[in-house]
């Protein structure tokens, strides 16, 4: 059915029905996809954020369903719908993780690796570069790049440099598109940095990330002129 919502009675009609038809489709149908919509129907649409937390949680334990462990994580860790728990949130992001986002596994990892004192998470790098490297296999790019920096620079008493593998997760971070280790590999490249130099190579990737930047810029662009007007 089309919706040519022209007053503000049609608005809240048609946001009426649609927080309606989520909430038939997440109790009574019982589809996580749709509890996880109702989770954003109440963030966004109710401002209910306490609400959301419970069906995000919810989500997440009843049926294993990835986003919602991921969105429930970001709650417990920002104190979104209930009071700030890091160890929660950690808790939920490796739910996440195990149940195959790539972002939860991502700031998994990141807890792991961060030395912040807010995070209340222990130190732990071997568990920490696990997860990050979870992330990279399956599909996130800054899983990926951080990798290549741990690799690249070390970690003291921890992790050796190794050119190698910074080299690898760099190819791995700009094949998924992070114009950051696009400009290592180029770097890498011209240097001869865990791979064997070359400088033809080298300018391939330069060029690629002058290319990404562009793309980059046009997507501003509209907001820019937006701004202008």
């Amino acid at each position: 059915m089309a919706w040519d919502l022209k007053t503000d009675e049609e608005v809240k009609q048609y946001l009426d029905n649609l927080g309606t038809e989520y909430r038939f489709g997440c109790l009574s149908e019982k589809k996580p996809e749709v509890c996880h919509l109702l989770g954003d129907f109440m963030e966004s649409i109710k401002k209910d954020f306490n609400k959301a937390a419970l069906l995000y949680r919810s989500t997440c334990d009843d049926y294993q369903f990835s986003r919602s462990c991921h969105k429930f994580a970001s709650y417990a860790l920002t104190g979104k719908g209930g009071p700030a728990d890091p160890s929660k949130a950690f808790d939920y992001f490796k739910k996440g993780c195990n149940f195959g986002d790539a972002d939860s596994c991502l700031y998994a990892g990141l807890m792991c690796t961060a030395n912040n004192e807010k995070i209340k998470v222990k130190l732990d790098y071997p568990q920490g570069m696990g997860f990050l490297n979870q992330s990279c296999e399956k599909g996130n790019h800054n899983g990926c790049y951080y990798l290549s920096g741990m690799y690249l620079t070390g970690v003291p008493e921890v992790l050796e440099k190794n050119m190698t593998s910074a080299f690898n997760y760099s190819i791995k971070a700009c094949d998924l598109g992070n114009i950051y280790a696009c400009a290592n590999v180029s770097r890498m490249y011209t240097k001869g940095d865990g791979v064997e130099p070359n400088a033809e190579i080298a300018l391939q990737f330069k060029k690629k990330v002058f290319e990404m930047e562009k793309e980059l810029r046009g997507q501003f662009k509209p907001i820019e002129m937006e701004r202008g007007a």
